[in-house]
């Protein structure tokens, strides 16, 4: 298993990532938010959410896109509201500092109990096929005329919609409800932001059509953007 320790301060850095080695996890460091986005996929990543270089809860939904990735934030921010806010942000799990290296370790595997427990209960889903496109919802793998194509949890997410709605056109509160949830607070331009990135990783004939007004359809035709 595979830890991210996303944490500014070297000493306790050092510490946590002694003890998670020691413990036999895989352990890669990251001092800023600029490099923690910008790792490898970890199967756990310990978030402090006093960053340097960006907002940590901003970080955490980023993070979350990631496909099978758990997300505990260990922060010095004790007060309930904060626990809370880090929660709804889509923390599994949130730890204070100061805090002992066993109740980390506890926490650590309860999250990868949850998580394995999660994907061995999902039931079977088949796999969407749209021209060389092909999606499998369980897995969460894209490939594109057989080949890997590389998507975050949210890019995911709006992909197989659009796919399994194909070639019907889905309506953008459609899609941020039920790919963001109806709590999202950003804007509708995030969507815009995930649309142009799945645009710029896909390619003929599989492409997403805007109906301006009206939302976004998925196709595999060769009819003009």
């Amino acid at each position: 298993m595979r830890i991210l320790v996303v944490e500014d301060d070297d000493r306790v850095a050092r510490g946590l990532v002694t003890a998670l080695r020691n413990a036999r996890y895989e352990v890669e460091r990251a001092a800023t938010a600029q490099r923690a986005l910008g790792a490898a996929p970890a199967d756990v990543v310990l978030l402090d959410l006093g960053l340097p270089d960006a907002d940590g809860f901003e970080v955490l939904r980023r993070l979350r896109d990631r496909p099978h990735t758990a997300v505990i934030a260990v922060t010095a921010r004790a007060e309930e509201r904060e626990r809370v806010r880090g929660l709804r942000a889509g923390a599994d799990d949130y730890v204070v500092k100061p805090f002992g290296i066993a109740e980390l370790l506890a926490r650590i595997e309860a999250v990868l109990r949850r998580t394995r427990t999660a994907r061995a209960e999902a039931p079977a889903e088949p796999r969407l096929e749209i021209g060389p496109l092909s999606l499998d919802p369980g897995l969460r793998e894209a490939l594109l005329g057989g080949e890997p194509v590389q998507l975050t949890r949210k890019e995911f997410d709006l992909l197989a919609l659009l796919a399994a709605r194909a070639p019907e056109v889905v309506a953008r509160d459609a899609i941020l409800d039920q790919v963001w949830g109806a709590s999202w607070e950003s804007s509708s331009r995030t969507l815009d932001t995930h649309i142009a990135s799945l645009r710029g990783k896909l390619r003929d004939p599989v492409r997403i059509r805007t109906v301006r007004g009206v939302g976004y359809r998925l196709s595999a035709d060769a009819e003009p953007a």
